[in-house]
């Protein structure tokens, strides 16, 4: 997302082996013992989860929901955008009026407190407390931190101190997401660089393969289980120094240079279990000349090769029509070209006076004339429909 979009409200061959990780982060999950009043030790009570419903039920929910919808609704479910305001009410009525499948809070919808936020984001899911929408938001830490409230490190901190801190760090960002209703963090960077020239330098978790798997790994399991992890920015910016909010960073690395250099962390957080993965407006060219987050090469590698099988979502759409370039500004053909590459879902801070009708108008249309198959629009939005079902406490 942007880096211009900073601090507000007041302000991942792994080189580290799974056994070594995993000896990092041992000793600090779960109950720890407790002492009861004889002196003998005896495990924790673990906390009561909150009743979630179970695989099979989500499954046959978010099924008798997709047959009931149209393809207008269904296109329209594979959107997050964004609306400025904290007006709980207004807020309910843009998901409402447009049927998305989420929305991204940026820094215009912060309000003053958590409780604040709280209330805003129920207002968002009230219509249809059963499927509520995908409500995320950019919440790294350090440069990029939404919330005021959140106090814990970023990359720039984290980096230089062992996993166990990037995990406790997301562990409790995580916990204030929650709180505020907030269901997806796009808060983990995958991408890996020791250049201090890239524009994604200060927010990366490792500037080495290693490292920085270990780390995307830690932040992952962090979040398990309170949000929703998603890794940015397939398939990494690492290679580039140019900034995608302003242009399209190309590089000529290999295929085979990029699983070594690139991959890892991607790979690392997949196998943590990270829910999305986010893709990037940056062009490989040995591999696409298209930018990844248009790329069906990509999509391709990201499934069979790294065996991503949960939801990717571009990153800003709005961000390809910002660079300037001809090519990029319909964004109704941007969303288009987006979905048919194979992803799930699609981000767009629309600018004022933009038009979600429009957007979803034109992958409506391009679906009617076989540029997007309709079985791929519905696979798409039943993992979706399947995504916000697991969130609902009902059964």
């Amino acid at each position: 997302m942007r880096a211009a979009r900073r601090r507000t409200a007041a302000v991942v061959a792994v080189a580290l082996s799974a056994t070594l990780l995993s000896g990092v982060l041992t000793g600090c999950v779960g109950p720890a013992p407790a002492r009861t009043a004889g002196g003998t030790r005896t495990a924790a009570a673990a906390p009561t989860p909150s009743p979630t419903p179970t695989v099979d039920a989500v499954e046959a929910y978010a099924r008798q929901r997709l047959a009931n919808m149209t393809l207008r609704q269904k296109v329209a479910s594979l959107f997050m955008l964004h609306t400025p305001g904290t007006d709980p009410a207004a807020l309910r009525g843009y998901v409402d009026r447009y049927g998305v499948g989420g929305m991204i809070l940026m820094g215009d919808n912060i309000p003053a407190t958590p409780a604040e936020l709280a209330a805003q984001t129920a207002a968002m899911s009230a219509s249809d407390p059963g499927l509520p929408p995908l409500i995320g938001v950019d919440e790294e830490g350090g440069d990029v931190t939404r919330l005021g409230w959140d106090d814990q490190p970023g990359a720039d901190t984290l980096r230089s101190q062992d996993p166990a801190a990037t995990r406790d760090a997301f562990a409790r960002r995580a916990t204030l997401l929650k709180q505020a209703g907030i269901s997806v963090n796009f808060g983990t960077v995958a991408d890996v660089t020791a250049d201090p020239a890239s524009f994604i330098a200060d927010r990366v978790l490792g500037t080495d393969p290693g490292a920085a798997a270990a780390r995307v790994t830690a932040s992952v399991t962090g979040e398990r289980g309170t949000v929703l992890s998603t890794l940015k920015h397939f398939p990494g910016h690492g290679e580039s120094e140019a900034d995608s909010h302003h242009a399209v960073p190309s590089t000529a690395v290999s295929k085979q240079d990029w699983s070594t250099r690139d991959a890892p962390p991607f790979q690392a957080g997949i196998s943590a279990g990270a829910e999305l993965v986010m893709f990037g407006h940056l062009a490989y060219t040995q591999v696409d000349a298209a930018p990844a987050s248009l790329s069906a090469a990509w999509h391709r590698i990201l499934t069979d090769e790294l065996g991503f099988r949960g939801a990717s979502i571009t990153d800003d759409l709005r961000m390809l029509q910002d660079t300037g370039l001809p090519q990029y500004q319909d964004p109704g053909e941007n969303a288009v070209q987006a979905i048919a590459a194979g992803n799930t879902m699609v981000l767009d801070v629309l600018p004022a006076g933009g038009d979600p009708d429009a957007l979803i108008d034109a992958v409506v249309a391009a679906v009617q004339q076989s540029r997007i198959p309709v079985a791929q629009i519905d696979a798409d939005a039943l993992k979706l429909l399947e995504l916000r079902r697991s969130l609902s406490a009902e059964e």
